[in-house]
């Protein structure tokens, strides 16, 4: 596990991970993580390829060490059709262009814990998905016994809609999974049952409301069309009504 003595004023700033992170970025990973990555997760992370990262750095360290990681976030840009959570989105699927983001994987050392890093790069990675106006959401997994990780997606306003059973593989083991989203860009999930109700209700009501303007508006044209006689008090039309064949005969209307 890395560990480090943290100075009394930190001065923590972020920026893209680069190949000279190679080293760090693999080590903090295999302290943090019980899945082991591959050493081409690593190589396309710093790379940059098919993958957006950005890391944590304490500039007040010492020596080469102001410029080394203490977190890290990666992620990358997937098309929302392509998704395993195309359903849990509402958009219109007659444009293609649409993106998601997907967070592979966020840490922070262990002596710069509870500092607002994770928080920070996750903000990063928010403000970058946002910047693109055909990505609908970030999102991402948390193992179902993280319960800091699950709380602290929670904190900044992920929605966790879908529990994934026997979603890892452990060292022979499995493990169920939680889905989280954040949605970005007018991107939100499809009508719950409440809200499909609601919208329902609502439509009534305005139909509702339309047909008895109109049947108003009918009867006052009705009420015109029947004037007051002078002489006898009784109602008379002041248009007669005429018949209109059809040249088939078949049909005829009033008017």
């Amino acid at each position: 596990m890395v560990k480090l003595r943290v100075p009394c004023h930190p001065t923590i700033s972020y920026r893209p991970i680069r190949p000279s992170d190679l080293d760090i970025l693999e080590k903090i990973h295999g302290d943090l993580f019980p899945i082991r990555y591959e050493f081409e997760f690593f190589h396309n992370v710093v790379n940059g390829r098919g993958i957006v990262s950005w890391g944590a750095v304490d500039h007040s360290r010492p020596n080469a060490q102001s410029d080394e990681l203490i977190g890290f976030v990666t992620a990358r840009i997937i098309s929302a059709n392509e998704s395993e959570i195309e359903d849990l989105l509402s958009f219109d699927l007659s444009k293609t262009d649409q993106k998601l983001v997907y967070i592979l994987t966020l840490g922070v050392i262990d002596s710069y814990r509870n500092m607002g890093v994770a928080s920070s790069l996750v903000h990063e990675v928010i403000k970058y998905a946002s910047s693109y106006q055909s990505c609908r959401a970030v999102y991402l997994h948390v193992i179902s016994y993280n319960n800091p990780a699950i709380h602290f997606y929670k904190k900044m306003s992920f929605q966790c809609l879908r529990r994934l059973y026997n979603f890892y593989f452990i060292n022979g083991q499995h493990y169920d999974s939680y889905l989280f989203v954040y949605y970005v860009n007018g991107g939100r999930s499809p009508c719950s049952p409440l809200e499909l109700v609601t919208l329902l209700v609502t439509y009534a009501k305005s139909g509702l409301k339309s047909m008895a303007a109109k049947i108003w508006r009918n009867e006052e044209k009705k009420i015109s069309k029947w004037p007051k006689w002078e002489e006898s008090g009784c109602l008379l039309p002041t248009v007669q009504n005429k018949r209109i064949i059809s040249p088939e005969g078949s049909r005829y209307q009033f008017v």
